[in-house]
């Protein structure tokens, strides 16, 4: 993303962002509360427009106007509901609304068995999971399984180069969190680049390979985790002794 800015009426909420990310990484974009965060990622996944600026992907100017050209584009995001359809199992939320079609004597139904064995095999291939049991509804499921099949219905979506998640431990108890930080891990061992939003810094720094800042709109720094501390994110957060363009 390059020189994004996005206003509201009077207010400016994104003022000449930039945003890299690279392939199989994680990068944590964190802030305060207003900071910009969620509009830069809104302006990315399509839920907002940019009034300036651009986006590319692999060198090439993207168009993204809607959420479907953001997932047509491979960019997809998990939000912190989630969005599942908790009395259905893990294969209808995957498949919800493309579902699979077979033909009986010209007839049109649901392909159950096509999709259930594609779940599985995109749980176990591009998530890193195997649920004891995909046929339960997904209200049984532990926070993490939720959380799994959430990733799997993005994967399906498109050809995933981007994975978004907004705050995907918040709520979440120790054994839960640590379940979340374990996916995040193997769906970036897969090959796809994340992009997580949290305010947690310490789970920012167990599994994020660089982080963004922002502050008031702009991009505050960015932090190479292996070469920083949860201080310097810090100061970069506040605005303390840390330059606006710094790189740490």
């Amino acid at each position: 993303m390059r020189g994004i800015s996005k206003s509201f009426g009077g207010l400016r909420a994104l003022m000449d962002v930039d945003l890299e990310l690279y392939p199989g990484e994680v990068l944590a974009i964190v802030g305060d509360n207003g900071a910009g965060k969620s509009t830069l990622i809104k302006v990315l996944t399509g839920v907002y427009q940019a009034d300036k600026g651009e986006i590319r992907i692999d060198g090439k100017t993207v168009q993204v106007r809607s959420r479907r050209d953001s997932i047509d584009a491979g960019i997809a995001a998990v939000y912190q509901n989630l969005g599942l359809v908790d009395s259905l199992p893990a294969p209808e939320n995957v498949f919800l609304g493309v579902e699979p079609i077979k033909r009986i004597f010209g007839l049109p139904f649901i392909d159950n068995r096509e999709m259930r064995e594609r779940t599985i095999a995109i749980l176990r291939d591009r998530v890193g999971v195997s649920l004891p049991n995909v046929d339960e509804p997904t209200r049984n499921f532990s926070g993490g399984q939720r959380q799994a099949v959430a990733i799997a219905r993005a994967i399906n979506a498109a050809e995933l180069k981007v994975l978004v998640m907004d705050e995907p431990t918040a709520a979440l108890g120790p054994e839960e969190t640590r379940n979340t930080l374990n996916l995040i891990r193997a769906v970036k061992e897969r090959g796809t680049s994340i992009i997580l939003i949290s305010h947690n810094l310490d789970h920012v720094f167990k599994v994020a390979d660089r982080v963004q800042v922002m502050r008031g709109g702009r991009k505050a720094g960015v932090a190479v985790v292996a070469n920083s501390t949860r201080r310097d994110v810090l100061g970069m957060i506040v605005g303390t002794d840390v330059d606006e363009d710094a790189h740490v």
